[in-house]
């Protein structure tokens, strides 16, 4: 008897439908077809356990199992449950004649219990596409997966309520989310604010230029002059998601298996990874290729704090996805293409001893010891940094100051006009939606200098031996200065 059940593999962020043909026949035996790796090969045991403890049993026949496409790779956990319902349906031992609408993917326990999955989103945006029913899944993974509206969506615990599912017995129900009540959900007081900063009104003003255009930044400054505090709270300015940002960032952290039971992300993520990062973790990829945070960072900001810890290799491999707002991972038989559109916040001391630029300290750092430091940083890397921002320590009298500081919901509001301004400016453009995203051809389009602006640019240019990259950097710096005049 061949009975047919439907999972589902992702790839990138997009998922591709996978056929489990279950195949009985006389004799003895368990072959598991179609290029599955190491943990599907594993799942007979956990299957046989999980049927066992619930009633059923693995049948004492030859059971011959193809995923297909059978070129396609396979991997994870995720398909015992599609397996073992497949087993159940192909020997007989249930009837589910309407089991082919469904899509079915979870991990069985030993106890036929359900651990969560990867990637939900992108399997149920694919099964809805493609017409299926409905989407059995753990209960871990519901709430991500019901933000696709027009799909059944079953939130289960264990083997069990699969089966009476199927049988007519039980009562499970489909899971339903309100995808845009979900995604109206704001927090009307952000964790961090930028009225607990005190002074620093110049620094605030050229984070808002930066929030307002999507410009990448860096703060210079000696320790403990506030660069991490003041980078924290970017996010808490950036204008709200739309809702296709908000899909697209909750795909991302689907796959990576980061939402823990969270359905629409409505919040900007704010990535900081430690300098000890490696390339892979820091770009994407691995053996079973998965988003680095470059790639959780997308829609967001990536904060990269002490920036010439890191290593000068993985700061290099940045470079691409900076410039390209994706990035793609190459490997012998596919290729996958992540999305990281970042806002990057980076920050670093002037120089090693940390005083450089601060006149009430010594600086205790030789010219050699300045110059391999600063060196770490490649110019390429610093060409795709808009803003370089110095920071000073706050005086005494400053901190001192009760005084609440403008809040970050005031600043919101003013990057918010900007961005619908630029919005506007680009809407007959694909994929550009502010001036961060700007090729060269629509720099010069909107950028227009009149001639001393041009001698200016000139003269700077020539005594500074600035580069191609910085002179579109420029001619961006002086359309968001226009912009901030509009509004």
């Amino acid at each position: 008897m061949l009975t047919k059940v439907y999972g589902s593999a992702v790839f990138g962020v997009e998922a591709t439908t996978i056929t489990v043909e279950v195949h009985m026949d006389t004799g003895i035996g368990y072959h598991l077809v179609g290029l599955p790796d190491s943990a599907i090969k594993e799942s007979s045991f956990r299957i046989a356990a999980a049927l066992k403890n619930n009633g059923y049993n693995l049948p004492g026949k030859r059971i011959t199992i193809n995923m297909a496409p059978a070129d396609l790779r396979k991997e994870g956990s995720s398909y015992d449950l599609t397996l073992a319902m497949g087993i159940l349906v192909g020997s007989a031992q249930i009837k589910a004649p309407e089991i082919e609408r469904y899509i079915i993917m979870g991990e069985l326990s030993l106890d036929g219990s359900l651990q969560p999955i990867r990637g939900a989103l992108p399997i149920a945006i694919k099964a809805k596409e493609e017409g299926y029913k409905g989407f059995f899944l753990p209960v871990q993974n519901v709430k991500e997966a019901a933000i696709v509206a027009g799909l059944d969506v079953y939130g289960v615990t264990n083997l069990k309520e699969v089966i009476d599912f199927f049988a007519g017995r039980g009562t499970l129900q489909p899971t339903v989310i309100d995808t845009r009540a979900e995604f109206y959900k704001t927090l009307d007081f952000p964790e961090f604010d930028f009225s607990d900063v005190r002074g620093q009104e110049s620094i605030k003003r050229c984070m808002e230029i930066a929030a307002a255009g999507g410009h990448n930044i860096i703060l210079i400054g000696p320790p403990g002059a506030g660069k991490t505090m003041l980078a924290k709270r970017v996010p808490s300015i950036l204008p709200p998601m739309t809702l296709r940002e908000a899909l697209e960032t909750t795909k991302i952290h689907s796959v990576a298996g980061k939402l823990k039971e969270v359905g629409l992300m409505n919040q900007r993520p704010f990535r900081s990874p430690h300098h000890t990062i490696s390339n892979v973790a820091l770009v994407g990829g691995g053996s079973y290729p998965q988003p680095g945070e470059i790639s959780m960072a997308h829609n967001g900001v990536l904060f990269l704090d002490e920036l010439p810890e890191f290593k000068r290799d993985v700061l290099e491999v940045m470079r691409q996805p900076l410039e390209d707002r994706e990035v793609t991972i190459s490997r012998a038989k596919f290729t996958i293409t992540y999305p990281s559109s970042f806002m990057l916040v980076a920050s670093m001391n002037p120089s090693p001893s940390g005083f450089f630029n601060d006149p009430s300290a010594p600086n205790t750092s030789s010219p050699h010891e300045m110059q391999r430091y600063l060196s770490k940083i490649s110019g390429p890397l610093l060409d795709r940094i808009d803003i370089h921002i110095e920071v000073t320590p706050v005086p005494f009298e400053k901190l001192a100051d009760e005084r609440k500081a403008e809040s970050s919901v005031e600043i919101r509001k003013r990057v918010t006009a900007a961005r619908e301004i630029q919005t506007k400016r680009f809407e007959n453009i694909e994929n550009v939606h502010y001036n961060a995203q700007m090729s060269s051809k629509l720099i010069r389009e909107y950028c227009v200098l009149d001639e001393p602006s041009k001698q200016l640019l000139k003269t700077a240019m020539e005594r500074l031996n600035l580069s191609a990259r910085a002179y579109d950097r420029i001619l961006k710096d002086f359309l968001f200065g226009i912009l901030q005049i509009d509004i």
